[in-house]
């Protein structure tokens, strides 16, 4: 990336004017220097969650979370529930007693009217699960509180509630318990959680998309549940000078008048947050023709990837990236852009490969895609 790439906005290091002070807005999107594997990975996300959540292996220091937290925040408020723990959508299909229209009012006329749910708008919910926390905490259990002043047995939503139509992150997914995450990921590919615990049953929506973090250094995720997560980003330590000055002179822009700073991004925050809503809208529309379709399973069978979950991402993927760039049909180039991020963790470990992951995916999706 050339440093032309990297000039910020007017003001954007100088500062506008001074904004009331309040609580910090979080780093801008726009203004993350480099890590195009990670922004690429988390646009598609965000323009179809069927794709299956992003792994993000790297360095430690390198705007992991930084860039997860920003793009949540530069993302539309929802309409939910007024309080729903859940976060459900007032034209939800009813699966929450929150989202169940009150009993029916008469009209004028004396006809019933149903009456809907109060709504509220909120930011789209970021959720970081620690480390130490119990599958109770996350999945949710009987709350103990209301069993014991009101004796009833009620649910005490857990972590996957508030991750309900927004961003579960897991800092150093590597070391997470492996049963914590089969959960996870279960939850994440079917959109809800089912609670059997203590005599209750429950089910409830729970559609986020999952964005996990970890150092290689501190060892991978086993290969079944890497395979789960749908696209896969390395980010490495960026070794440009120019990059690197960049990044420092943007972050002490931040620390010094975060408000400004934000403001001076605002004019590309918005550029973005229209390209996003314009690819969430078009994305129904996007075809992805057979022929494509064929090169994404030769492109699978060459790699000798097991499962079908490669051939899934990369058409989901493909498509997300074709809508994002305005394309009417997906194309060969897409596929080929994304081909690293959908298929590196699904490829089978050999000792005597010499070539890395990504070059061997890169060269056969280049004999294959033409």
């Amino acid at each position: 990336m050339s440093i032309e790439t990297l000039a910020p906005p007017k003001g954007a290091q100088n500062g506008a004017a001074r904004a009331p002070a309040g609580p910090p807005p979080p780093y801008p999107f726009a203004a993350i220097v480099g890590q195009a594997e990670l922004k690429l990975a988390l646009l598609l996300c965000v323009v179809s969650p069927t794709i299956g959540g992003v792994m993000v292996m790297g360095h430690r220091g390198t705007a992991k979370s930084t860039a997860v937290r920003a793009l949540a925040a530069m993302l539309p408020p929802i309409r939910a529930v007024a309080g729903c723990p859940y976060s459900c959508a007032p034209e939800a299909d009813g699966r929450c007693e929150h989202t169940r229209a009150p009993a029916a009012s008469a009209g004028t006329n004396g006809k019933a009217v149903a009456r809907k749910p109060p709504a509220a708008t909120i930011p789209v919910p970021v959720v970081d699960l620690p480390l130490g926390a119990t599958e109770d905490r996350v999945c949710g259990t009987l709350d103990i509180e209301r069993a014991l002043t009101q004796g009833v047995q009620a649910f005490a939503p857990g972590l996957l509630a508030r991750a309900n139509r927004g961003f579960l992150y897991i800092d150093e997914v590597n070391l997470l318990e492996d049963h914590l995450v089969d959960v996870l990921l279960d939850v994440a590919a079917s959109g809800v959680n089912v609670v059997e615990r203590e005599g209750i049953s429950v089910r409830h929506p729970a559609r986020f998309v999952l964005v996990g973090s970890g150092n290689p250094e501190e060892g991978d995720l086993r290969p079944q549940l890497l395979d789960r997560f749908g696209l896969h980003a390395r980010i490495t330590t960026i070794t440009d000078v120019a990059e690197r000055v960049e990044i420092v002179k943007r972050r002490r822009a931040y620390d010094a008048d975060p408000h400004a700073f934000v403001a001076a991004w605002e004019k590309e925050t918005v550029r973005l947050q229209r390209k996003i809503r314009q690819a969430q809208k078009r994305l129904p529309e996007v075809e992805l023709p057979d022929p494509v379709l064929y090169q994404i399973a030769e492109l699978c069978v060459r790699l000798e990837i097991d499962g079908h979950r490669g051939e899934l991402t990369l058409s989901r993927a493909a498509t997300a990236l074709a809508a994002l760039e305005g394309h009417p049909a997906v194309r060969p180039d897409d596929v080929r852009r994304i081909a690293v991020l959908a298929l590196r963790h699904r490829l089978r470990k050999d000792p005597l490969e010499t070539q890395d992951d990504a070059t061997r995916v890169e060269r056969v999706a280049a004999e294959v895609l033409g």
